[in-house]
């Protein structure tokens, strides 16, 4: 470390090298400038040298020896490190002026603040009690890719591929339960018979060990040369249910073969 004196620009610092070949120059707990060095500094001095009153000398862990003249014109500007708010903050925003239509929106929502409030609350509550009763009726009516039933949580996803008039419809089955397996299952079809013919449209499914995903595949062949697609729903049941566990609606693609023939 050094003191670094300048009575001429009322400039009083402190010198200080670092291990990570740099020199930064403080003044009280402020930065004011960093020199970067080609070796480690062991020693540094400031002051006259010669006809120069501010010659910074410094000696290197190599036995190098450096020279650093202070420029006359050189400016000790701290003000980014101050503590306090940042410069920028004092910069004025360019706000564009306030429209008639901005004034009379803030009358409107000054005079009539509490009914708006009220209808937004009103609008809102009406909002969760619709996704509510949807969520419900889609438990009870087992509409959901995932089971509501606690003792065999299911999962089921649908692939269909092909161009057509056959698709390979992949479903893959999955029990989401921890260590309890679920058996007696079984997935029905329910589709248009003008429109599609299920190989399989009845298959059991074998005993699903939690967390193994199980793919059932069968084919569906259109039957149609309309170029028209429907829906084909899908059941997972359980022997000893009446209702589904769960359901799945299938969006089948229009079959491009015929139409290409």
């Amino acid at each position: 470390m050094a003191p670094m004196d300048l009575p001429t620009r009322g400039l009083q610092a402190v010198l200080v090298g670092l291990a990570n070949c740099q020199v930064q120059l403080y003044r009280e707990k402020n930065l004011l400038s960093t020199i970067k060095t080609p070796d480690t500094v062991t020693s540094i001095c400031f002051g006259r040298y010669g006809r120069e009153d501010g010659t910074l000398i410094m000696t290197t862990k190599g036995g190098g020896l450096m020279v650093k003249i202070l420029k006359r014109m050189a400016v000790f500007d701290d003000r980014d490190s101050a503590p306090g708010p940042p410069v920028a903050q004092s910069v004025r925003l360019n706000v564009p002026k306030k429209t008639k239509l901005y004034v009379d929106q803030t009358l409107r929502e000054r005079e009539n603040g509490l009914a708006m409030h009220r209808a937004f609350h009103m609008d809102l509550s009406r909002m969760r009690l619709a996704a509510a009763r949807a969520y419900v009726k889609a438990l009870e009516s087992s509409l959901t890719p995932i089971s509501s039933s606690l003792s065999e949580p299911l999962k089921m996803n649908a692939v269909v591929q092909g161009l057509g008039p056959s698709f390979k419809l992949t479903l893959n089955v999955q029990n989401t339960a921890a260590c309890r397996p679920v058996m007696n299952l079984a997935i029905s079809f329910l589709y248009d018979d003008n429109l599609y013919r299920i190989r399989n449209p009845y298959m059991r499914i074998p005993l699903l060990v939690p967390g193994l995903i199980y793919p059932v595949e069968t084919s569906v062949e259109c039957t149609s040369d309309k170029g028209i697609s429907d829906i084909i729903k899908v059941f997972v049941l359980h022997e000893e249910k009446s209702s589904p566990l769960l359901t799945a609606h299938i969006n089948m693609p229009v079959s491009e073969g015929l139409m290409l023939n």
